[in-house]
């Protein structure tokens, strides 16, 4: 008799199991990340639109907010509604395909958001230390090059890894233990040697992420000179205030990533269900926190937000006069 043949043309779909050991918690669990997704949907929304209508926000660092805006979106979104999905109503099943979209959605935008935060980093580096040339060395139309590059790299490194993992064979178990196709939860399904898309994974994520953050380091370290040796009090902090709820938003994204990432790799005595935890905390998180981070250290922001809120409530008075 012959082996049966693990590949075919319609693979079936892998089981989402949730949260390990806390099933019986999942309507629970999924009150604080419906209501993060909830204000993480409102925040970037109104951060999209305050800078797209209001002509003055055209500028490089208000783009690269709105870049991050973007991000944010996408990236919970791909993921949080199949979550409460599966603590609401048990729809626990993901096809083949829809699995590893999933998975190459959040892996590329979390690369896409690690190089615009590299990019938002020099643009503060330009501002603050070579301040008369910022306008000829950043534009607007830069920025959004910067993204789109930053795109093209994210999408570059991951077009190679869902090549091997799509390639591999899924002939045991289906389920898996977590509550989003999570790279290495689905690839410990794999009934073959996963040593080299192990291998890619980890050297791209750390030659990535040590890559931005060493830029990253060495723009603030200059702008920290350069803020030092400013004559007024007054410029210093003011210098300081605008680059710190950028350093809020790079702590919390590389911190909860790093975390997340290695957790996942390396920690086998700890419980699978803090691990999940820990993972979906930091997808749903950092999205409702930046334009929260943005809307109270930006002015600019929050007068383009003030702005908005005041167009879309202006007709609705008009009509209930």
């Amino acid at each position: 008799m012959s082996a049966p043949n693990c590949s075919s043309t319609s693979p079936p779909p892998f089981l989402l199991m949730g949260i390990p050991d806390l099933e019986v918690f999942h309507v629970w669990i999924s009150i604080p990340f419906c209501i993060t997704y909830i204000m993480a949907l409102l925040g970037n929304t109104l951060v999209l639109l305050a800078v797209g209508l209001d002509r003055s926000l055209h500028e490089p660092m208000y783009c690269f907010i709105a870049m991050l805006a973007l991000i944010d979106l996408i990236f919970s979104t791909s993921v949080v509604p199949k979550i409460l999905g599966v603590f609401w109503v048990d729809s626990r099943e993901i096809g083949f395909e829809a699995c590893f979209i999933q998975m190459f959605f959040i892996h590329t935008f979390t690369a896409v958001e690690s190089g615009v935060l590299l990019a938002m980093s020099l643009d503060r580096y330009v501002a603050i230390c070579h301040p008369l040339r910022y306008s000829t060395i950043l534009t607007s139309t830069r920025a959004i090059q910067a993204g789109l590059l930053s795109l093209a790299r994210g999408v570059g490194i991951m077009i190679p890894l869902m090549w091997l993992l799509t390639s591999l064979p899924y002939c045991g178990s289906r389920v898996i233990p977590h509550s989003y196709c999570e790279h290495m939860a689905v690839v410990g399904l794999a009934c073959a040697d996963t040593a080299t898309s192990h291998r890619y994974s980890l050297s791209a994520a750390t030659l990535l992420v040590g890559t931005d953050c060493a830029f990253i380091t060495f723009s603030y370290c200059a702008i920290l000179r350069a803020v030092l040796r400013l004559p007024s009090h007054r410029a210093r902090l003011k210098a300081l205030g605008t680059c710190g709820s950028h350093i809020f938003v790079i702590l919390i994204f590389y911190i909860g990533g790093l975390l997340s990432m290695y957790l996942q790799m390396f920690t086998r005595s700890l419980a699978p269900h803090v691990q999940v935890l820990v993972a979906n905390s930091y997808l749903t998180v950092p999205p409702m926190l930046n334009p929260l981070v943005y809307g109270i250290k930006v002015k600019q922001i929050q007068d383009g937000i003030r702005k908005l809120l005041g167009q879309l409530a202006g007709p609705r008075s008009s009509q209930a006069a």
